[in-house]
């Protein structure tokens, strides 16, 4: 099936650094951060032991996604070890899983964490020969990812974390952006990608009860122009990605520890408003100021996920909630298709995956469900690696990544 998104132009793409070539997953959500990896042949059945290239263990917990670039995958991970954490990067071979390096970027006393929260909850994002780390309110870094040579840390943006971190960066020109969404004073931030100095901080200037939350930014385009469309508690927000100008905001009351990536498709914003009850919203990204009475198309509150991100096929929007309801509606209009049960056990934190025709949705405990997309729910297959973990899909040419609570797996023939 071929998709029908709207995306950024070549010249824009390039400013971000990322490259859609060949085994490359280079940041959340891969290439162009809507899950799609459509020219990879992927399996369609696995088990623990079929289908399996390698498997290798991992120290310490993560709910990063893994990120790839050629032969090459990288992890970052929180060991704990005593009342101290470790905070690291780990690359391996991308043909049998062999490490290649491992840095300690920080080594911080071992706090608390939510159940469901990692240490190294950001994927971090690769783009011409560096690996940026993000742990929230942890430090910020960049690696050769050549040798895994720390090229600059990023310590000074301090803030309150609730429940750790989770929001993972993006790269536009010369800034990696990313939403400090803490306990109090919210703002989003650029740093600057060579020497990780702050390029712009812009204050989230919402009035909400709960301040925190965990998303990931997207970077569109409306009108030739740039957005770093990010959602937060009470809002979703579009930013000027070079100078940090709010560009306009959609107000969505007291939403808060808001999770799902957005999607951007014919001149709309997609967007979940977390956590209380949580709506999908679906708002025309063409306005100038607070655009809530005048820019949203329709909305949803049956089902909508509070954790995984919504994606989009052939003008078929699919969203599954917490609980593995799976929702598939019109995007232009809003009119609900179907809903159906995935699986009723495990929950559902990752997002899914495009690929090869089909669409993956992993749950916690390690079960993924394969549909084909269309009108009708048409489920293909149920594959279990039998062990839990709430990262997200990396896809390369020929299979899937995923990390678990203990392991690295490549799923491929």
């Amino acid at each position: 099936m071929k998709r029908t998104l709207t995306f950024l132009p070549l010249a824009v793409l390039g400013s971000l650094a990322i490259s859609a070539q060949a085994d490359s997953w280079p940041q959340f959500r891969g290439p162009t951060g809507d899950g799609h990896a459509e020219d990879a042949r992927v399996p369609l059945t696995w088990s623990a032991t079929d289908a399996i290239r390698w498997k290798i263990p991992v120290p310490g917990k993560a709910w990063s996604s893994p990120v790839v670039e050629g032969d090459r995958v990288y992890v970052t991970t929180g060991v704990v070890a005593g009342e101290e954490l470790r905070l690291e990067a780990h690359a391996y071979g991308l043909a049998d899983g062999k490490e290649i390096w491992k840095q300690v970027v920080f080594t911080k006393p071992a706090g608390p964490i939510h159940s469901k929260n990692s240490h190294a909850s950001p994927t971090p994002v690769l783009a011409k020969g560096r690996l940026y780390l993000h742990f929230g309110h942890e430090g910020t870094a960049a690696l050769d990812a050549a040798d895994g040579t720390i090229l600059w840390t990023q310590t000074d943006l301090a803030y309150a974390p609730v429940h750790g971190n989770g929001g993972s960066p993006v790269l536009h020109g010369d800034g990696l952006i990313f939403a400090c969404d803490g306990a109090k004073d919210p703002f989003v931030v650029a740093l600057h990608k060579d020497s990780g100095k702050v390029l712009w901080k812009t204050p989230r200037d919402i009035a909400v009860k709960a301040t925190f939350s965990f998303s990931t930014p997207l970077l569109i385009e409306v009108a030739g122009a740039p957005q770093a469309v990010i959602p937060g508690s009470g809002a979703v927000v579009a930013y000027d990605p070079a100078y940090g100008k709010e560009i306009w905001r959609f107000r969505y009351g007291e939403g808060y520890s808001v999770v799902p990536r957005p999607l951007y498709h014919d001149g709309k914003i997609y967007v979940c408003s977390g956590f209380g009850r949580a709506v999908l919203f679906a708002v025309r990204a063409d306005g100038r100021g607070d655009v809530t009475d005048t820019h949203l198309v329709w909305k949803n509150d049956k089902a909508i996920p509070k954790e995984s991100s919504p994606i989009l096929v052939d003008d078929l929007l699919y969203v599954n909630d917490d609980k593995g309801i799976l929702s598939c509606f019109v995007a232009a209009t809003g009119e609900e298709l179907y809903r159906e049960r995935l699986d009723g056990e495990g929950g559902y934190s990752a997002s899914p995956v495009y690929a090869d025709g089909h669409l993956f949705f992993h749950n916690g405990s390690g079960l993924t469900t394969v549909l084909k997309p269309g009108r009708t729910f048409a489920k293909v297959a149920e594959n279990s690696l039998g062990e839990p973990g709430l990262s997200s899909f990396a896809v390369v040419d020929d299979g899937f990544l995923v990390r678990t609570e203990e392991h690295l797996f490549r799923i491929g023939e």
